[in-house]
């Protein structure tokens, strides 16, 4: 949702607000700790993506690379993409038998609004990797997958 100069407000369409994420992805704009780009570079409706997050130094994260997948439903960005980790984790806010985040639990999600997009999503969850309930919980071997 954007305003224009007379104070009128503008809804910009799905894929405009996609285009928009991948374009500033690929620049490697915004926060270098996570990464998200798209499945297929055919997929012309923006729907499934890859994303990465690097783990926080000082947690039981530290140098973990986690992979995940994002779907982004047709009602996006009215509501926020679906998330699930590829990569085993244990987090408060992921199914421990699925990889799927709980948009419940996980504040980016929870909190959610259309100006908001999956570069928000993955920092509130690395964002959350920190956090007391997460930062020192055991995480299994490294390179295991759901």
């Amino acid at each position: 949702m954007q305003r224009t100069p007379s104070g009128e407000v503008v809804i910009v369409p799905r894929n405009f607000k996609l285009l928009e994420e991948l374009e500033r992805s690929e620049k490697g704009l915004g926060d270098m700790s996570i990464s998200f780009g798209l499945v297929d570079s055919g997929d012309t409706f923006l729907t499934n993506w890859n994303g990465g997050i690097l783990g926080p130094p000082g947690t039981q994260h530290d140098s973990r690379f986690y992979e995940l997948r994002i779907h982004c439903p047709e009602r996006y960005p009215a509501v926020p993409p679906e998330v699930r980790f590829v990569s085993r984790i244990n987090m408060t806010c992921v199914d421990s038998k699925t990889g799927v985040v709980n948009a419940n639990k996980l504040p980016a999600m929870r909190n959610w609004n259309r100006n908001m997009g999956i570069e928000q999503v993955l920092i509130s969850l690395r964002t959350e990797m920190c956090s007391d309930q997460n930062r020192r919980q055991r995480q299994p071997a490294e390179g295991s997958t759901f």
